[in-house]
């Protein structure tokens, strides 16, 4: 195991509300084994007070190894990920969304099997484990365990949460990657690819799970369900 900074990615769209306060929680987060953390945000070109936060938020923790970039134009989630893992310099990355439904305190869980077993890859599951989940969409969740049981079909892997956003990537891994969903079918891109990939060792832990409701800003939609499927039968097949 050889990681001396964490890369944490933030894409950032209309997250005016939230975008401090889990500043703040990332800030508040002490990784173990003296790693230290680069935070790495990129507007999506909100249209609300998003940049104007971020900006007094550096300004007031100059400490901090934050780097600012803003897309020129409106271009979805899986394209700020791909701007911000081009622009990221730590030895491991780690998407952490700007709303308030994953648990920053949990970076080390993350880590673990990379300090254990020299981990290339780890899946933060919201699925198994003892750790708090909030109650919300039956619906939901049933989709998801179908998106994950047909991706692990396609890769052969598995996992039970194939669309969760805490993933733990080795940078060079991750930057060997061409992204090209611009929305949410960047998940399913990115575990075919990272399936494809020879030798590397994938592992899955429990994490806790915040969600959002739809009037409390939640964004993926059915629309991205059916998508999702598209992306896990188009990258078995293409890269």
């Amino acid at each position: 195991m050889n990681i001396q900074k964490l890369s944490i990615l933030i894409p950032a769209y209309n997250e005016e509300k939230t975008i401090q306060v889990i500043l703040d929680k990332v800030r508040e987060v002490e990784l173990e084994k003296g790693i230290t953390k680069e935070i790495v945000i990129v507007n999506d070109c909100s249209k609300d007070g998003t940049v104007a936060k971020i900006e007094e938020y550096i300004a007031a923790h100059p400490e901090m190894d934050i780097r600012f970039f803003s897309q020129d134009r409106n271009q979805g989630k899986g394209a700020a990920i791909n701007r911000a893992i081009k622009e990221c310099s730590g030895d491991y990355l780690l998407v952490q969304d700007a709303d308030l439904e994953y648990d920053p305190q949990e970076y080390n869980l993350l880590l673990k099997p990379v300090f254990m077993d020299d981990a290339d890859v780890v899946y933060g599951s919201r699925f198994v484990g003892h750790h708090p989940h909030r109650i919300l969409f039956f619906w939901h969740s049933i989709g998801n365990k179908f998106l994950t049981n047909l991706s692990n079909m396609m890769t052969n892997l598995n996992l039970s949460d194939m669309e969760t956003c805490y993933k733990l990537i080795r940078s060079s891994l991750a930057k060997q990657i061409e992204i090209k969903e611009n929305r949410f079918g960047i998940e399913p891109e990115i575990t075919a690819k990272l399936a494809r990939m020879k030798k590397i060792r994938i592992y899955e832990v429990g994490i806790s799970y915040y969600g959002r409701t739809y009037e409390e800003g939640k964004k993926i939609g059915w629309k991205d369900g059916f998508r999702a499927i598209y992306c896990i039968f188009k990258y078995k097949f293409s890269k």
